[in-house]
C-alpha cells in the first residue's frame, strides 16, 4: 500500500510506502525497493520475533535503515488494520522495531503511537554556531535549544514566534555536516500550537513534510519544562505547500511525566501488489 499519513487532505502529508509481506525479502532487496520508491520512508512488516508484538517493522529511507519513525508507525499500523489484521489486544497495536517495542493505541479519534524515551543534552556551542550560521538564525529570535534523542538526534531550536519559523529560507542557508535540525515556534493563536519545520542539513539540504519522531522528541522536551499540560496540535509542511497534523495528547492524569501518545491521520491512496 501507498498512504499519505499526518494530513485529512490526501496527499497533504507525508508519503510512505508499506510492504505488508516482507518476511523473506532481503537486506539489500528491501533497501533497493525504499531508493526505488523515492519516499522519505519505506517500511517492511513481518512476523513478530517478540511474542509482545503484533508484527516488526523495518524502516528504510532511500539511503539507509532507521530504527524508529513516527510516520512510518502510524502510517504502517493503519495500512496493518485496512489489510484485515486485528492485534492481539483490543485498541492497541505493539510495533516491534529498532528501539523496541512501540504501543499504538487505536481507542481516540486518530492512532496515536506512545513517544518513546527522549535524551535531552545541551547542544554544543560550536554545533549550535554552524546552525545558526548555515540557516542565517537570528539569534534574537531563539528562545531556546536542545539535542533531543529518540532513536534519532535531533538539534532543535525554538524561536519566539511561529511566524519567524516560517520566514527562515531554505534557498538562503548553507549545507552544515549531517544535522537534523527541527524547528518549532508558537502561534498566537488559531487551531495550531505551534509550527514545527525539519531540515536534512546534508549531503543535500531537504525539508522534511511532516516528522512524527521529532515532534515526539519535541513534546518530551516541552514536557521537561512543564508546558504540556493539555493536548495540542502541531502543523507542518506549511512552506512545501503540505497541511501535515500532529496531535500530541499527554496523560491527562500526569501531562507533566507521564506518557504522551502521538496521533495523526492517515489516508490510505494507493493498493497493489509488488513484484521484486
Amino acid at each position: 500500500m501507498q498512504c499519505d499519513v499526518f494530513s485529512t487532505t490526501p496527499t497533504g502529508g507525508n508519503g510512505l510506502a508499506v510492504v505488508l509481506d516482507g518476511a523473506d525479502l532481503s537486506d539489500d532487496q528491501m533497501q533497493a525497493f525504499a531508493r526505488w520508491t523515492n519516499l522519505a520512508e519505506t517500511t517492511f512488516v513481518c512476523p513478530p520475533t517478540d511474542s509482545a508484538a503484533d508484527y516488526d517493522i523495518r524502516i528504510f529511507t532511500a539511503s539507509r535503515e532507521l530504527p524508529f519513525a513516527g510516520h512510518p508507525t502510524l502510517g504502517t499500523a493503519t495500512c496493518w488494520l485496512a489489510a484485515g489484521n486485528s492485534p492481539k489486544q483490543a485498541g492497541l497495536i505493539r510495533q516491534n522495531c529498532g528501539v523496541g517495542l512501540i504501543e499504538i493505541d487505536l481507542t481516540g479519534q486518530t492512532p496515536a503511537f506512545i513517544a518513546p524515551p527522549t535524551a535531552i543534552t545541551a547542544m554544543p556551542k560550536n554545533v549550535q554556531s554552524d546552525i545558526i550560521a548555515a540557516l542565517n538564525l537570528d539569534p534574537a529570535q531563539i528562545t531556546g535549544s536542545a539535542v533531543l534523542n529518540n532513536g534519532p538526534d535531533w538539534h532543535v531550536f525554538e524561536l519566539k514566534t511561529a511566524q519567524d519559523v516560517l520566514a527562515v529560507d531554505l534557498s538562503a542557508a548553507a549545507l552544515c555536516n549531517t544535522y537534523a535540525v527541527g524547528l518549532i515556534g508558537p502561534h498566537a493563536q488559531g487551531e495550531t500550537a505551534f509550527e514545527v519545520r525539519m531540515f536534512d542539513m546534508g549531503p543535500a539540504l531537504l525539508e522534511d513534510p511532516i516528522t512524527g519522531s521529532l515532534n515526539a522528541a519535541l513534546a518530551h522536551w516541552l514536557q521537561s519544562q512543564r508546558r504540556t499540560e493539555t493536548s495540542y496540535t502541531v502543523a507542518q509542511g506549511t512552506c512545501i505547500g503540505r497541511t501535515g497534523r500532529v496531535h500530541v495528547i499527554p496523560t491527562a492524569a500526569d501531562p507533566s511525566s507521564g506518557p504522551i501518545r502521538i496521533g495523526g491521520h492517515t489516508n490510505i491512496l494507493i493498493q497493489g501488489t509488488v513484484s521484486l
